[in-house]
């Protein structure tokens, strides 16, 4: 166990996930790819900590699907809370994290947003964040 403080915890609708972050969170970015959109019905707002800070307090629902060749994500397999994604290529030491699922308050800010290319005709981005095609280089 390390000694940083405790920066954040959250977990899914049922509880049955429930996690904590003992570092920084990243600035949290809008995701508008199509699996982000299959996943979660709309674009996901993620944020991202160092994975040796994130730990899991309860998993006892924690599913991990293999949603491409390069990433996985998880969800709660009772409510279906759609929670975290990671790279699976070894050295990535990042697990992105569902910013909805973070307990208040979160202290992170909506900067950017990704996969612009991809996202659905519903809804207009006009909140002036800069907006990337696809993943910023």
């Amino acid at each position: 166990m390390t000694d940083k403080p405790i920066t954040a915890t959250g977990g899914c609708l049922c509880g049955g996930v429930r996690y904590q972050v003992r570092g920084p969170l990243s600035d949290a970015g809008a995701c508008h790819c199509s699996q982000c959109r299959r996943t979660s019905g709309n674009f996901v707002v993620g944020t991202h900590a160092r994975s040796a800070d994130f730990s899991l307090i309860a998993a006892d629902t924690l599913t991990w699907y293999r949603s491409s060749e390069g990433a996985e994500r998880g969800f709660c397999s009772r409510c279906g809370g759609n929670l975290f994604w990671r790279h699976t290529a070894p050295g990535t030491d990042n697990t992105v994290i569902a910013a909805g699922s973070i307990d208040p308050p979160t202290h992170i800010r909506l900067t950017r947003h990704i996969f612009v290319a991809s996202k659905s005709d519903y809804y207009d981005l006009t909140d002036g964040l800069p907006q990337f095609a696809e993943w910023p280089k």
